[in-house]
Order: C-alpha cells, then structure tokens, then sequence
C-alpha cells in the first residue's frame, strides 16, 4: 500500500502530466490546432472585398481619405502644402507627390469638404480671411469643389467666404475671385483635378452614405453577407476556427461615435450561437483599433494618416475594447482567442508603445478568461520577427501572429509559379521555423491566400500553390487563416476555392 504522502505525490504527478497543456505557457503545443478562414469585410469594411457595398453612396468619389492633386490652368503648376504643411499653400510644383496631395474629409454628400496637407494640417484662409493657410491641427474651413459638367477634371473651389481660390503668383494663392471667367484657361481659378489615392473603409462606407442611410445599408450588409449556413460549411469543409474582424466602435454598440452605426455587436452574437451550434472556434480580431495603427482603409483610417498609440489615454481605450469583448464572449465554449490588434506598422508604431498595449491588453482579457489565447500581431514594416519573444514568454497561453502573402512585394512581380512555391518551402518554412521556439510563445500564421501576381497560371498551378501553403502553414503550433471565406476576387474567397476544387482540406 502507497503511504499518505506518497498518494499525495502520485496525485500532484498524476495532474501536473495531465492539465500541464492547458495551465502552461504559450510554448506548448496544443494538440488542436487552428484550421481557420478570416471573415473579412464583415464587421469591418474593405471595399474591394464586396464593391457593390458603395454602390449607392452619392459623389462617392470623393469619400474620406481621397487624394486629390490641383493643377493651375494659369501658371501650369500644382498647388501644394509648402514644406508639407504649417504655413502657406502655394502653386509652384512641377510634378505632383505627397506634399502636392490634399486629402479630403468629407462633410456631407455634396461636394463640400475640409482638405487636410501631409503634415496632418488643415487647409483655411489666414486671418484676413483671403490668403490660404495650412497651419490649423484641426478642422477650421470648408471648401466645395464646382466641377465643369462638361470636362469634370476641371474645378473650381469655393471656400467659405463664398469666393474662389485663385492663383495669383506662383506664391501666392488667395480665396477672393467671383468665378465669373469661365473655365477656359486664361482664368487663374481653374483647376485641373487628378486623383492620387483612394480609401474604401468603415469610415468611408458610413460616413459616405451619411447618417440616414447608413444604419440600413450596414445592417442589411451585416445579416446577409455572413450567415449561418456559412458556419455548416466551414464545419463541413474541414475547417474548425473562424477569426473575425472587428472594429473598435463595436465596445460602444448600439450608439457608436459618427459616423459609424450600430448594429456589429449583434452580428457577432450571432456568429458566437452558430459557432456554437457548429462547433466552431472563435478568434476575435481587433482589426481596427482607435485612430487606425497602419493608415489603412482595412483599419477604419480616415485619411490614410496612422494615429493609434500616440497617447496613453488612446491606449487605454483600445485596452477598454478588448475587456468589452472578453467579457461579453469569456462563458462561450466558443471562444478560443483575443487578437489584441491587427497589423500594427513600424515604425509609426513603436516597439515599446506595443509592448506596453500588449501586456495591458493581456492582462484585460486574463481580468475575464484565464484559457482563451491571447495573440499578438507581429508589426509590419521594418522590425525583428521575434521581437514580442521577451514579453510573450513569459506570458501564458500566448500567440504570435505572422502574415505570408506573395504579394505586396515587388520580389514577386516576376515569379514563375515553380518559383513562387519554391519559395513557401524554402523561404516561408525557415521564416516560420526562426519564430518556433520551445521556449517561446504559439505561432499563427493568421493571414494567408493562395493568389499571386503569375498571370495564366492553370487550376493545377493553383492547387500545388495552396497545396505548398497547407502543408507549410500547417506546422504552426497555434495553426492558420485563409483570406477570407468571401470575396468577389475568386482566389481571395476560400468558400470560392474549395467549391471549384482548388483547395481541398
């Protein structure tokens, strides 16, 4: 017979050998791993993932963030932020780049905006109220764009004085003409129009269709674009996780700030009782946090501008949305992870700015869930790949989430297709092997697709591609994403792949 105190011993071995797995760091391996799809342009928006959602925005155009470029018809140059921004606008470039580009913000769905220059200023008139001014951080004056209806690249613009700008002197560029010379091109406040970028997010989307259309073009998007019959599919296709994008404005659901709408938070209720019912995994994905970490219309920025982190109080209010969510979601058998924030940019974002938000945001879900996993999202941009390694291993139940896409690089401009796989097993094999450590946390690879920049590749090139990525994706310890179940780009949609026999799980 065991003595009393070596039952007790043979207890304590007998659980540590069993609850190990679940009690330890990040640097277990689970034996469940991640066989996920992304459901992107869902609960955050990307244009180019379902186009026909602004279809019906007024001037849409000429949304937030767009880049527009003026060329004087009388002095043949551009107009421009001088020095980029903090005094005036002058109309002396030859060539059109950044400081030549005015982003708008759009104030309703006529053609009536603020322009804000690449140091982040806004466009106003000086204290006379004549001369045009870059130097306000917020804000100050509205200008309308009048285009010609028979040659729509050529534009007046009315500031709010009720007068047009006109180029006087290539220094000089002033909001004190009538407009009444037409639009040939002897009139100093004629414009030739170009556009420089673009911008298809959340805050494009609502604030196009403006506050009275919005609330039903989202909620119809929201209940048909995602629907239950997607989680038996994804049940029955041989996936198990889904990773859901998420916004910031969905913790402040049903009255989220303008020009966003509520209505998201329901959405993902929803998404939580099918998963459920299907018994499918959730990561919630914080895919576009308070003041966009990345300046990318995928992260809800405005502009393009990357503001997320600059203050503590920003922070903390990112910090606040991720305990929302854990605390809502926390009793979900469903609920496996927390993505703290999608896609961070360096060097915007610095190292120690996101460290700082990680372990707060870590400790904010651990407040709620001591078993879900919480991931963090390597940065893009320039950075060390194992640069979370300090924090994260020393935290339990941690992930690290890296994105491999052969595109976005002009390294892949002129791949074969031979050439482009060579390059998932050789290159994305040690990349992936330099970020698997026994003693470091999980890897993720949380976004993924098989398309590439090879024109005329055959079904087969295709299948061996994403054949390639399974099998080398597929030796992450926490598991992989497809981008994304729905897509109008064919390759983009997993649901489109597996359908039409190009990927098979």
């Amino acid at each position: 017979m065991f003595s009393k105190e070596a039952r007790q011993l043979l207890l304590i071995c007998i659980f540590s050998l069993c609850f190990t797995p679940f009690l330890a760091h990040g640097r277990v391996n689970p034996k469940f791993k991640l066989r996920a799809v992304n459901l992107g342009g869902w609960l955050v928006t990307e244009g180019w993932i379902k186009p026909s959602l602004f279809d019906g925005i007024p001037n849409k155009d000429f949304l937030d963030g767009t880049g527009l470029q003026f060329k004087s018809v009388t002095v043949g140059k551009y107009l421009c932020a001088e020095s980029g921004g903090g005094t005036i606008i002058v109309a002396n470039r030859t060539a059109a780049s950044g400081w030549e580009t005015f982003k708008l913000w759009r104030i309703n769905a006529t053609l009536i905006f603020n322009f804000r220059v690449f140091n982040k200023q806004f466009v106003g008139l000086d204290a006379n109220g004549v001369d045009v001014v870059a130097v306000s951080e917020s804000p100050v004056s509205t200008f309308e764009i009048v285009r010609n209806s028979e040659d729509p690249s050529r534009v007046k613009i009315r500031a709010s004085n009720g007068l047009f700008l006109q180029v006087k002197t290539e220094v000089l560029v002033t909001a004190d003409y009538k407009g009444e010379g037409g639009w040939g091109d002897d009139d100093p406040s004629v414009f030739v129009m170009g556009f420089a970028d673009r911008l298809q997010g959340e805050f494009q989307v609502t604030n196009g269709y403006g506050p009275q259309k919005a609330p039903q073009v989202m909620r119809e998007h929201w209940s048909t674009f995602i629907v239950e019959d997607d989680f038996q599919f994804i049940a029955r296709n041989g996936l198990n996780a889904v990773r859901i994008p998420v916004g910031w404005w969905i913790a402040s659901d049903p009255t989220p700030p303008p020009p966003y709408v509520g209505g998201s938070l329901a959405a993902l209720d929803n998404a939580f009782s099918w998963a459920q019912k299907y018994g499918v995994k959730i990561v919630i994905d914080l895919h576009a946090a308070p003041g966009s970490q990345n300046g990318w219309e995928h992260s809800s920025s405005r502009d393009g501008s990357q503001e997320w982190g600059a203050t503590d109080a920003n922070i903390q209010q990112t910090v606040a949305v991720i305990e929302f969510l854990t605390a809502r979601y926390a009793e979900s058998p469903s609920l496996y992870a927390v993505e703290l924030i999608n896609e961070p940019l360096s060097p915007g974002v610095a190292l120690d700015t996101l460290t700082k938000y990680y372990k707060a945001g870590y400790d904010a879900v651990r407040r709620h869930s001591p078993t879900a996993y919480v991931v963090m999202s390597n940065r893009l941009g320039p950075s060390d790949p194992k640069e979370l390694f300090p924090l994260a291993s020393g935290l339990a139940r941690t992930v690290v989430d890296v994105h491999y896409y052969n595109l976005f690089s002009d390294i892949f401009d002129n791949m074969t297709v031979q050439q482009n796989i060579d390059f998932i097993n050789t290159n994305r094999t040690a990349q992936l092997s330099n970020i698997t450590t026994a003693n470091g946390p999980l890897t993720f690879v949380g976004e993924w697709v098989a398309e590439w920049q090879v024109s005329g590749a055959t079904k087969e090139d295709y299948q061996r591609f994403a054949k390639a990525q399974l099998e080398v994706y597929g030796r992450a310890t926490f598991g992989w994403a497809y981008w994304t179940l729905k897509n109008v780009n064919t390759k983009w949609s997993l649901q489109w792949m597996i359908n039409n026999g190009y990927i098979k799980l």
